[in-house]
């Protein structure tokens, strides 16, 4: 009781001497009134200011590396204003796997959905920013044609900020696609590697080899030709889905080697994860190159030629389900590569991993199907009257999905 007539009186001698001093009241008065307005307009504003932390504000959190929020986590929302972000009939180095539009189909409402991550926005892709960041310097892409599908994406997207000027033509070396910008002395490559690991399916042209064999516990061959990149971009899902597959201990060219025909889909994934991940331990300069390894992308199994069924066809809008999940979507394997990677950052080497497989997998329009080129003497005739057999649900149209791939990249590369 004496404690609170003791505050009753301070609280009077402080508003008398208010009285005393009318500006020192006003001054007072007008910090209060600056506050409640203050928290007024963030009760409302929360997004906005979550927004603007996207681009700007570096994650401090040790297991979570996405810039400022979960650019993976959203939905797809039709905008034909802002999209698509190139035209395909304009992108000097679009491959006519990937060039629906010009392969026939008359539905191109694909190319016009935005991806949209729930508390944020995917930072607008710009060319002549991420030319400037690899000046100097070389972004390679290796893995299958899933990743050469990606690696397209990215030359499209930057080809509207190159100089008129400037060469716009593909060199290959070996395995390595290459683009090289002279005016700010930039390769953008793609190394064909669909096994990571060495086998006979490893030719860039010629690779449609059955039965597979792959050196699993060798893949030297193929990491000197990208040790000196920058920025390298794996993947490594689809042709590890064969149910059965050729081991090879020993040198293809070896009279004592080893074949061995094994099952274990799981077992022989984690053993060639395990051969990359200790090259790149050996092998990667630490303080130069920056690695990221993209999540599989998605298709609906089945008995095309391309290990697909034919669910794609005729499909003209997103899976708008948060909860669908595609069947070839192969949530063991996904962990496989999580665990390698875990394990990697344990030992001190840090890979991006980038998880695109649920915003991929809810774009069943976005496939090629039937409108994309086919090898040997097929006619367009014989494609369409045999959709069960030549739909194409495993790779994407351009522009599409892997734009959004590259945008999320980006988003990673620009912050690093």
């Amino acid at each position: 009781m004496k404690r609170r007539i003791e505050e009753g009186k301070m609280a009077l001698k402080t508003w008398k001497n208010m009285v005393k001093f009318p500006h020192l009241a006003s001054l007072v008065l007008l910090a209060l009134l600056a506050v409640a307005i203050h928290l007024t307009r963030n009760k409302g504003n929360d997004a906005v200011q979550l927004e603007n932390q996207v681009l700007l504000k570096e994650d401090s959190s040790k297991n979570d590396s996405a810039p400022g929020c979960n650019l993976f986590s959203g939905r797809w929302v039709y905008d034909n204003v802002s999209y698509p972000l190139y035209k395909e009939r304009q992108c000097s180095f679009m491959e006519y796997d990937f060039a629906c539009e010009i392969s026939g189909r008359q539905d191109l409402k694909y190319q016009n959905w935005r991806w949209q991550p729930h508390l944020c926005d995917l930072p607008r892709f710009n060319g002549t920013a991420l030319l400037e960041k690899i000046r100097g310097k070389k972004l390679v892409f290796v893995g299958d044609s899933l990743n050469r599908n990606q690696w397209r994406s990215m030359l499209c997207l930057i080809e509207s900020y190159l100089p008129p000027s400037s060469k716009k033509s593909v060199k290959l070396t070996g395995n390595l696609y290459s683009f090289h910008s002279t005016e700010y002395n930039a390769t953008i490559g793609f190394y064909w590697a669909p096994m990571l690991v060495e086998s006979n399916c490893d030719d860039a042209v010629t690779h449609r080899v059955r039965p597979r064999i792959v050196r699993i516990k060798s893949i030297e061959t193929h990491g000197r030709h990208w040790i000196d990149a920058d920025v390298l971009v794996f993947d490594s899902f689809t042709w590890w889905m064969d149910p059965m597959m050729t081991i090879l201990w020993g040198s293809f060219e070896s009279p004592d080697a080893i074949y061995k025909k094994v099952e274990m889909k799981l077992r022989r994934y984690e053993i060639a994860l395990s051969t990359w991940s200790d090259w790149l331990e050996i092998h990667i300069n630490r303080t130069k190159t920056k690695l990221f390894f993209m999540s599989l992308s998605p298709y609906p199994l089945g008995n095309t030629v391309w290990s697909t069924d034919d669910s794609c066809h005729n499909k003209s809008e997103p899976i708008l389900d948060d909860r669908y999940w595609a069947s070839a979507a192969n949530r063991s394997m996904m962990q496989i590569v999580e665990s390698t990677i875990e394990k990697l950052e344990e030992r001190g080497l840090k890979v991006e991993y980038l998880n695109i497989t649920q915003l991929s997998g809810y774009r069943e329009d976005a496939h090629p199907s039937i409108f994309r080129t086919f090898w040997g003497t097929l006619t367009n005739e014989e494609v369409k009257n045999n959709v069960q057999r030549y739909a194409d649900c495993m790779h994407w149209c351009l522009p599409g999905v892997p734009d959004v791939w590259n945008q999320i990249l980006y988003a990673y590369i620009m912050r690093s």
